[in-house]
């Protein structure tokens, strides 16, 4: 079973309340001092014996069974399953644990399972590798293997459908002892995606399926990512029975030039350089019949043979060099060095799409068939009606070509003419129109309004229009098979349209996209005159004592100590582990002028303010929302419910969560995962005496000075305020507010040693003090 990342399982814990588990179990709950008890529902219990801590979320059972734990151990006892299968219901958020003394092992799956009985077997198969793909984007283990072979780019994640089967399929299907659960698993054991044992067959293993024409899958590999396998097993795994469907198909539709892999992998580490027209073999010798009617039907031109560096890829390149040959293709052996194959280079290369570029156009000319070789760069025919293969030109006696040319660098979609969020392209008669390129939000998707026209015999205009996303392979099949039937078109000619079209919608959506993520707001430029005034500020001896008569200045009374400190923690913003302030006082006694005046001096862009947050809201905010910014919030009490998050972030600089929503595409549910990266300085507020100990021991605390004194001073500076020189004081606290946010922008982080750290001293009676800052 795939490991669960640790960080999960205390997410969990933290997050689960037991009390709720128990509760929905029928467990009436009674408070004795800081704890609950209630009626152990795992035996007969006459009396109480299950204590419930809700300050530290475990259970344990005084009584006859003395069970105890997490929610994690009372989803096991509660449901009779495996700790796995007890992670997996509480990731799905399980509604309720089942009342009575639960059972030994349940044959009842609460998870959802993610197939249907009622779906047909190519759904099905679907299905799964949906479930794989989900899969994926949650296993850091899978993860990791993606980014060591050089294979993690994120478009290809999703455009490839790329999947894990980390082996939970089994928990989220009906038992196999239940007649539901027998029929689809015995389908899926006929589909090949169980073993006759009852194990999944591509347990363990990146999943790379493999669409046809209408976006079904044809096929499916598995390539295991431990290499600590007993001996004779085998890492490269697929589907039972003959290989089907061509990897990539799009990019055949796109460019008459084609890399030929010799496997997925290879291929995909092609594809992630920028090498996006290329397609795999299954194996050296795995040039099947599928392969040779798309090549036909596409009108490839140009092959670059890109096997292993090896016997086997030597020899197999050369049969498919001379089986293409003879269908007038022209054909170049890529070659890598001895052993080596695509991947091999990429991984050792700090340059891969360099590395690949280089070898594609050394690439060694192997002919082009028994006639005259045709020439290269020659102008390609439009595809007719016909769907045999494209005649090959003469061309005069054989010549053999130079190197090959920097064009397969990556399939280039012709210039379309774009005004505003409108792209139109003219093939022919042919004109595409595209709409909604600039409300591209996401590069998972490429949903926009296609609309294709042309003329028919009589000259009248016929024209196809729809909305649909462009990444969706089954989206694209109906549009050709649909737009071909309105306008009397052959569907090859509409699909190879379409592909030219994608590829430039995708680098104008990708423009799109890239913008709206870019900061909304920057820093104002600096005049000359405010940058010299911010660096003499900066270069002032007595900086400290400038800070502490600027708060003064900007209208604070006293709090000379606790302003530096607020400035100071609010500057370590930008270091890698910044400071975190809460101020403690009562109520009325200055705590959010105090934080006013220190996120006064902070620049704009640089300061996040709310005055109360949610459970989750952090998790939702833009990745670089809060890095290196201070984040405050008016009431810790405001913050109550997301401490979980604000701990998180002071402690590890980020925060990540995964979260259920709606593919747009399918409508099925997917799992997105969004991470907010920091560091950031947290500045919180308080009335309460009792502070929560895990902030405590992340923050510095800030008492505001609640004596007589200070209050007559705070009266004498209201009083001011209400008097012309207070009003004329009003525009001098504006300059220096002004002066402290350039001179903060002028700010970069600098590693600082400390000749007296190995003198200094800290309490070591209790464990708090190792995080203390």
């Amino acid at each position: 079973m795939a490991r669960v990342p640790e960080a999960e399982i205390e997410r969990l814990k933290a997050d689960v309340p037991l009390v709720s588990l128990a509760e929905a179990a029928g467990v009436v709950l009674a408070r004795t001092g800081a704890d609950l008890t209630g009626r152990c529902p795992f035996h007969e219990d006459d009396t109480p014996s299950l204590v419930i801590s809700p300050e530290k979320n475990l259970w344990h059972c005084m009584g006859a069974c003395q069970a105890g734990g997490s929610v994690i151990d009372w989803v096991m006892r509660a449901e009779g399953v495996s700790f796995r299968h007890a992670v997996e219901l509480l990731r799905d958020g399980l509604p309720a644990a089942a009342a009575g003394a639960g059972p030994k092992r349940s044959t009842v799956r609460r998870l959802a399972p993610p197939v249907e009985r009622a779906a047909a077997d190519h759904e099905l198969l679907g299905q799964v590798t949906d479930y794989y793909h989900r899969v994926l984007k949650e296993s850091p283990d899978a993860l990791g293997y993606l980014a060591r072979r050089r294979i993690d780019h994120p478009e290809a994640i999703g455009e490839f459908r790329l999947g894990y089967a980390d082996r939970t399929l089994g928990l989220r299907l009906p038992d196999k002892r239940r007649k539901d659960g027998a029929e689809i698993r015995g389908r899926l054991e006929a589909l090949g995606i169980f073993r006759a044992s009852g194990h999944e067959h591509l347990a363990g293993s990146l999943v790379i399926p493999v669409f046809d024409e209408a976006g079904l899958v044809s096929e499916v590999y598995g390539r295991k990512i431990r290499d600590d396998l007993r001996a004779g097993t085998p890492k490269h795994l697929y589907l039972p029975g003959p290989h089907g469907g061509v990897w990539n198909l799009p990019a055949l539709a796109a460019s008459d030039e084609i890399i030929v892999a010799e496997s997925l992998i290879d291929a995909l580490t092609f594809w992630c350089a920028g090498f996006r027209h290329v397609t795999a073999c299954y194996g050296a010798g795995g040039f099947t019949a599928d392969h040779e009617r798309a090549f036909e039907r596409h009108g490839v031109r140009r092959v670059l043979i890109a096997f292993d560096r090896d016997d086997a890829g030597d020899k197999a390149a050369k049969a498919l060099a001379g089986e293409l040959a003879a269908k007038g293709v022209e054909c170049f052996r890529v070659e890598f060095p001895a052993g080596a194959d695509a991947n091999d280079v990429a991984v050792a290369s700090k340059d891969p799409a360099g590395s690949l570029g280089r070898a594609i156009r050394s690439a060694a000319w192997m002919g082009a068939g028994p006639g005259p070789a045709r020439r290269r760069n020659a102008p390609l025919p439009e595809p007719g009606p016909s769907s045999a293969a494209i005649p090959v030109p003469a061309a005069g006696p054989p010549v053999a070509p130079a190197a090959v040319s920097p064009a397969p660098a990556a399939v280039m979609a012709d210039e379309p003419s774009v005004s505003g969020g409108e792209a139109s392209w003219r093939f022919g008669e042919r004109r595409w129109r595209v709409r909604g390129l600039d409300k591209a939000s996401s590069f998972e998707a490429l949903r926009v309004n296609v609309m294709v026209s042309a003329p028919d015999g009589r000259g009248e205009l016929r024209f196809h229009v729809d909305t649909a996303d462009l990444y969706s392979a089954r989206a694209r099949a109906a549009f050709v098979a649909t737009a071909a039937a309105e306008l009397g078109a052959e569907p090859d000619v509409i699909k190879r349209d379409l592909g030219r079209v994608l590829l430039g919608c995708e680098r104008l959506a990708d423009q799109a996209v890239t913008a709206a993520q870019a900061p909304a707001e920057g820093p104002p430029p600096m005049s000359e005159a405010g940058r010299a005034a911010a660096l003499a500020l900066l270069r002032d001896p007595d900086l400290a004592g400038r800070i502490v008569s600027d708060f003064a200045r900007a209208g604070m009374a006293g709090e000379e100590a606790n302003c530096l400190t607020g400035y100071l923690a609010a500057v370590s913003r930008k270091l890698p582990r910044p400071l975190a302030v809460i101020v403690q006082s009562t109520s009325a006694a200055g705590k959010s002028a105090l934080m006013d005046a220190v996120l006064g001096f902070v620049p704009p862009e640089d300061r996040v303010r709310f005055s109360a947050m949610t459970g989750q809201s952090l998790f939702y905010m833009g990745e670089a929302d809060l890095a290196h910014k201070v984040l405050a919030v008016a009431e810790e009490e405001g913050a109550e419910r997301a401490s979980y998050a604000l701990k998180l972030l002071q402690s590890d600089g980020e925060l990540s969560i995964a979260s259920t929503g709606k593919d747009p595409a399918t409508g099925r549910l997917v799992t997105h995962t969004y991470t907010v990266t920091g560091p950031a300085s947290i500045f919180l507020t308080t009335t309460a005496t009792d502070i929560d100990e895990e902030l405590l021991n992340r923050c510095l605390v800030l008492a505001v000075d609640e004596g007589r004194e200070q209050t007559r001073a705070i009266h004498d500076r209201q009083r001011q305020a209400q008097t012309i020189d207070g009003l004329l004081a009003g525009a001098d606290a504006e300059q220096a507010r002004r002066l402290h946010q350039d001179a903060q922008r002028l700010l970069e982080p600098l590693a600082v040693v400390n000749p007296h750290a190995g003198k200094l001293r800290f309490a070591d009676g209790t464990v708090r003090t190792r995080r203390d800052p």
